[in-house]
């Protein structure tokens, strides 16, 4: 497995490039988006630089990675002789099986798909493609080139052959992962969305105000950012998607998203990414300290 392409230039998507190209795979970075594309390399670029700082990697480690990593605005072009493809596009279900669909028909018979959906059923996702034998879901934690996990998700039809390459490579490109089976939320989601959706729920009942129940967490759990600061770090509209596949999934009502939530998100108050959420990030330093703590 030596050429590797990525579908999405966003955080996850731009992540999961440096993390490879870091590695010596050549990458495809692919996005429909030239903008995006762009704005991904410059990120990219500035995230490289920060290790060259703190002298975790030297220059010529930096000037290679860059290299590594080669553009395209179509899926068609990106991933032609590619071993794996890794989906990191929005998560929405419709998008994932459309990108799926497009991907079997187009990619060679033995590459391997994998999607970094957060929550969505890898055997539903499989399900869009003819070989769903080779769909694997690989869910990296943000910020991917700081965070060690990886959760490979097997769907209903995984063979034990791609799971055992995709372990191979999170190792290989010095990630931990921990394989999981297929159900709503995996692990992470399912315990974490939960615990986000509570501390909203204490915010909405008045109990305690956000930097209150952020404090509680982080100095009586050890946690590193509270739950609501870490809400708008992810985006309270993936929050509250997660929270709705796990909802449908279960129909639990423990897993019913908060009406603030819904609320905000219909608002347009989706955290770090629209500048406002539980925290003000356009008139606050509160956006520097979340980049900062993982940087």
């Amino acid at each position: 497995m030596k050429n590797i392409a990525v579908i999405g230039a966003g955080t996850m998507g731009n992540g999961i490039a440096h993390t490879l190209a870091l590695c010596k795979y050549n990458v495809s970075l692919i996005d429909i988006s030239d903008t995006a594309l762009a704005l991904a390399m410059v990120t990219i670029h500035k995230n490289l630089d920060r290790m060259v700082a703190k002298e975790k990697i030297s220059n010529t480690d930096k000037i290679t990675t860059l290299q590594n990593i080669k553009t395209f605005n179509t899926i068609k072009e990106g991933v032609k002789n590619t071993d794996l493809v890794i989906e990191a596009a929005s998560e929405n279900v419709d998008l994932k099986l459309a990108i799926f669909t497009e991907l079997d028909a187009v990619c060679n018979k033995n590459t391997i798909l994998a999607t970094n959906t957060s929550s969505i059923s890898i055997t539903k996702i499989a399900a869009a493609t003819n070989r769903p034998d080779k769909v694997i879901g690989m869910h990296f934690m943000n910020p991917v080139p700081i965070m060690p996990l990886v959760e490979i998700i097997k769907g209903y039809n995984t063979s034990k052959e791609v799971e055992n390459k995709i372990v191979a490579l999170a190792k290989k490109i010095n990630k931990i992962p921990v394989v999981v089976n297929d159900y709503p939320g995996f692990v992470a989601n399912r315990i974490l969305m939960p615990m986000i959706n509570e501390a909203i729920e204490t915010l909405y009942n008045n109990v305690a105000g956000v930097q209150e129940i952020d404090t509680v967490l982080k100095l009586g759990m050890a946690h590193p950012m509270g739950p609501l600061q870490l809400a708008d770090f992810i985006g309270l509209d993936v929050c509250l998607s997660i929270l709705n596949v796990l909802f449908n999934g279960f129909k639990n009502p423990k897993y019913a998203p908060c009406p603030l939530l819904v609320n905000m998100v219909t608002a347009g108050k989706l955290g770090v990414k629209s500048g406002e959420g539980f925290y003000d990030y356009a008139t606050s330093k509160k956006a520097e300290t979340v980049s900062v703590m993982f940087s």
